[in-house]
């Protein structure tokens, strides 16, 4: 499975972004699309993940500031973050599997100014 994130950029605090990541190649072995994050020095951490289902799971620190979802039909994961704070400035990393990660896409990095 490729994995293509788009979205990030630079944005100041209280602003939104919204990630995308579209899922190309074996999809058929794809149940779950999520994001984790990985700031500088510090360890890659679990955002929020999404089955085809539509069954979320969202780390507490990002709990009603993002939101994610998924779009079956075009493969597709986004990552809707709100009210973003200096401390969600990471890479962020769409990835996929069947019950959990499994392939990586290349990171897109979120920067929140102060």
């Amino acid at each position: 499975v490729q994995l293509q994130a788009s979205g990030g950029g630079l944005v100041q605090t209280g602003g939104s972004l919204r990630l995308s990541c579209v899922a190309s190649g074996s999809i058929f072995s794809i149940n779950y699309m999520g994001w984790h994050r990985q700031a500088p020095g510090k360890q890659r951490e679990l955002v929020a993940s999404i089955t085809r289902s539509g069954n979320t799971v969202y780390a507490d620190f990002v709990k009603g500031r993002f939101t994610i979802s998924i779009d079956n039909a075009k493969n597709t994961v986004y990552l809707q973050m709100n009210s973003l704070k200096p401390e969600d400035t990471a890479v962020y990393y769409c990835n996929a599997g069947l019950m959990g990660p499994r392939d990586w896409g290349k990171g897109t990095q979120v920067t929140v100014s102060s």
